[in-house]
């Protein structure tokens, strides 16, 4: 196994099919997605306040600098995995944050998966439709 670089924080994140690998170090709170900005990588304004919402509640907008690699999913997904990854990396760095993480439901595992398709049906629960005559 490949060894870390001391002064960072790690967390992982997963959400759906998405997983994201999150970096932390002290700085001034520039944000890195896939070695993109996050305002390119995510471009939807909602996605980007959503990344940000452990930072704010935290009160370390401007304390870390934040790098993520993201895998799978969807935009959605991707966000989610970030955020979880991210807040983790954050309770890696200063374990008094748990108690702000836990209530903004930054640290749970959402667990919804996409359901699989049924043979003999359209989708995973639409079937086709039936004809009576």
């Amino acid at each position: 196994m490949a060894k870390k670089p001391a002064g960072y924080h790690w967390g992982t994140g997963r959400r759906k099919t998405a997983v994201a690998r999150v970096r932390i170090k002290p700085g001034t709170g520039k944000i890195q997605v896939n070695g993109k900005p996050m305002e390119t990588y995510f471009y939807l304004r909602t996605d980007q306040e959503r990344l940000l919402e452990p930072l704010r509640s935290t009160r370390s907008t401007s304390t870390y600098d934040v790098w993520a690699n993201i895998r799978g999913g969807g935009t959605s997904g991707q966000v989610g995995a970030v955020i979880m990854g991210l807040s983790r990396a954050l309770l890696s760095a200063n374990g008094e944050l748990e108690g702000t993480l836990r209530d903004g439901k930054f640290l749970t595992r959402d667990s919804r998966m996409v359901e699989r398709k049924k043979y003999g049906r359209k989708k995973a629960r639409k079937s086709f439709q039936f004809s009576k005559r």
